[in-house]
């Protein structure tokens, strides 16, 4: 049996490193550093790391990664957790900005967090985070209840009438901003849209039922909602209730291998959009046939 041993020295002493995020053909190694920065090296070129963020302002304590080597389902993500009492979970994929932020609230006691673990990444949906702190505490985040990335209303200068929202896990609620129920809120209909995060949806200035979203894996999807019979009915008790329609999906196209990050309508050219992603790519599209639709 041989052993190989690749050294490597860095300005800022490591305290904690990870594979779990990246693939087996890749096999690039995260790390926490006593700086607070969680690097992404490619072991192969150690030189430069292949992704840099200033994570916390004091030391990573611990770092758990998931969605690689073949392990969880779901995008490739690291969570981390820091002394300045935050957790943190980072998409390789989205530069600077975790795509969730898990911090002490106003006059709660910062806590040292000492251990992070991803768990329940049994589907495209589902995934937490463990966190373990000096005083004891152990805190479960579920990030399917934190990971809202874009709302949007189908037109500002109306009474409400339709809001989307987009989620980290790929999926879009549109709710009828008619009726509000007391206890049941507003009526919703929700659709998984992408296999990744939909940043973005934008509704067509021409046409507010009709709206175009945004995934991280690099594609457009087209959608068109539909109104139900009757808007509104009453439930047991006879209070007013909102009923929510339908979307279907018109068109989608793969423009990039990165996450579509921004995109927006013109608002007097029917069909012609722009948009922007990870590649360092700007995108002019032009869609046609709406007015058929």
């Amino acid at each position: 049996m041989c052993v190989y041993v690749l050294q490597i020295e860095k300005a800022k002493p490591f305290k904690c490193g990870t594979f779990g995020a990246t693939s087996l053909q890749q096999r690039h190694l995260a790390t926490g550093d006593f700086g607070g920065n969680l690097n992404i090296w490619n072991l192969e070129a150690p030189e430069i790391p292949v992704y840099s963020v200033k994570a916390h302002t004091e030391i990573v304590n611990t770092i758990d990664g998931v969605g690689g080597l073949g392990i969880g389902d779901g995008a490739p993500e690291i969570v981390t957790g820091s002394r300045d009492g935050t957790v943190k979970v980072w998409d390789p994929r989205q530069k600077d900005t975790p795509v969730a932020n898990m911090e002490p609230i106003e006059g709660e006691t910062k806590r040292d967090c000492w251990t992070v673990a991803f768990g329940n990444a049994s589907n495209d949906q589902d995934r937490c985070v463990c966190a373990g702190y000096d005083n004891g505490d152990i805190k479960l985040f579920d990030l399917r209840n934190m990971s809202v990335c874009c709302v949007e209303f189908d037109r500002k200068d109306i009474n409400m009438n339709k809001l989307v929202a987009t989620s980290l896990e790929g999926k879009f609620n549109v709710f009828d901003m008619r009726t509000q129920h007391p206890t049941k809120g507003f009526a919703s209909v929700s659709e998984k849209a992408h296999k990744s995060t939909v940043w973005q949806a934008r509704h067509l200035p021409q046409n507010r039922d009709i709206f175009m979203t945004a995934g991280g894996a690099g594609g457009l999807h087209l959608w068109k909602y539909e109104y139900p019979a009757q808007r509104s009915k009453k439930d047991a008790d006879e209070i007013e209730m909102g009923v929510a329609g339908s979307a279907s999906l018109l068109q989608n196209v793969t423009l990039s291998t990165q996450p579509i990050a921004s995109l927006d309508w013109s608002p007097d050219k029917q069909g012609l959009c722009v948009c922007s992603a990870f590649d360092q790519t700007v995108r002019v599209l032009i869609v046609t046939k709406l007015n058929r639709v």
